[in-house]
């Protein structure tokens, strides 16, 4: 692609994937002018609805605007875009026209930007069917699509993320081998151990791309203060979450 004076936005939930995706796209130079956070429905129970409030603060902190895209809230980063009638491990959970907001809202932003929209960020790990989405999206606006982390050997992802500053709190989990114990964790070198084991009791991905567990970031390189957050904690016996009573800039 021909180098332009466009934009770039990158999808934002404050979770690990979407924060290091940023992070690696401005470390490449993109001119990253938007952050496009999920605005779940109303009524949801699902962690991106608690964690918006401090999607936002972390926006704040990094210096980026935002802009709200009307998605259905989701378990995974970036938002879940999968098909009504379909297993997570084929694409499902979500109405097909899903993804027509993200498209509003980015049509919207290429007539804001001066040189339009040149770009598109996504945390996307491992999910074809989203990377497949969200390509298709840019190919239709005549954008970029970056995937940074795209592929990534899980154990050496995670361990950059932690290696390069990012503090990462566990704020929800759902599988075996988790107690309550894990909520408001730190995921760091230790907590990568322990998830290890489990992964080779249960099979657990060590970066939570089954839905396993969720994460929002509080501090890193591309912040320039870190997140203070107050919660409490909610757990079931068989899952759990960070309820969070308070969130502010340190």
């Amino acid at each position: 692609m021909v180098p332009s004076d466009g934009g770039w936005v990158a999808l934002f939930s404050g979770g690990k994937d979407s924060s290091w995706a940023l992070h690696r796209a401005l470390e490449a130079g993109r001119d990253v002018r938007r952050l496009v956070v999920v605005r779940p429905p109303e009524g949801s129970h699902a962690y991106h609805a608690p964690a918006t409030s401090v999607a936002r603060l972390a926006a704040e902190s990094i210096g980026i605007p935002t802009v709200d895209a009307g998605l259905p809230s989701a378990d995974i980063e970036p938002p879940d875009l999968r098909p009504a009638g379909r297993s997570a491990a084929e694409g499902g959970g979500v109405r097909e026209g899903a993804l027509e907001p993200l498209e509003v809202a980015l049509e919207r932003l290429d007539d804001e930007f001066d040189g339009g929209l040149e770009g598109v960020v996504a945390g996307v790990v491992e999910s074809e069917f989203q990377a497949d989405r969200l390509r298709s999206m840019c190919e239709g606006l005549d954008c970029e699509f970056l995937a940074p982390l795209w592929r990534a050997e899980p154990l050496e992802l995670a361990t950059e993320m932690i290696d390069g500053g990012l503090e990462i709190l566990i704020v929800e989990v759902s599988a075996p081998g988790f107690d309550e114990d894990w909520l408001g964790r730190r995921l760091d070198r230790a907590a990568l151990a322990d998830l290890e084991a489990l992964r080779r009791e249960h099979g657990t991905h060590l970066l939570g791309e089954d839905g396993e567990f969720e994460t929002v970031v509080t501090d890193g390189p591309h912040m320039t203060r870190s997140i203070v957050l107050e919660f409490e904690r909610e757990w079931d016996g068989e899952w759990g979450r960070l309820r969070i009573t308070d969130a502010r800039l340190e």
